[in-house]
This record gives structure tokens, sequence and C-alpha cells, in this order.
């Protein structure tokens, strides 16, 4: 994608902050499910800032969007 930065906008956090730390969720996925003899682990990454630990609603998948919201709080 050719994109020219200058024509974006800052992402800030709920306090005003523009950095951002990248970490992951992890979900487990049962052995019968991906058909192998033990549970599975997903890494999901997400963008939280770093002083509240809030995490940036738009890097979840909408799937499970619900339940961390509700952590977040």
């Amino acid at each position: 994608m050719n994109l020219d930065l200058s024509k974006t906008t800052i992402v800030e956090t709920s306090e005003g902050g523009k950095i951002w730390a990248q970490g992951y969720t992890l979900r487990k996925v049962s052995k019968f499910i991906t058909g192998t003899s033990e549970d599975a682990l997903v890494p999901i990454p997400i963008f939280y800032d770093p002083e509240t630990k809030e995490i940036l609603e738009e890097t979840l998948p909408k799937e499970i969007k619900d339940e961390y919201l509700t952590i977040n709080k």
C-alpha cells in the first residue's frame, strides 16, 4: 500500500497520550477443535495504553470484543 503518513491522524489514548504498547491476549482452543492431542493457545496481538492498561478497542477481533471491554472498565 502506498500511504502518505502526512494524511493520517494520531490515535490518542483516553488520557491524551500518543504512545501505545503492544501485547498479546491468549485464547485456549480445545483439542477437539484443533484435532490434536492437546489444547492449543492462540496469541492475538493487541495495543494498549501503557499507563492505564486500557486495550485499544479497534485491535480486538469483534468475536471477543465485548468480553475484553468489560475487563477494561
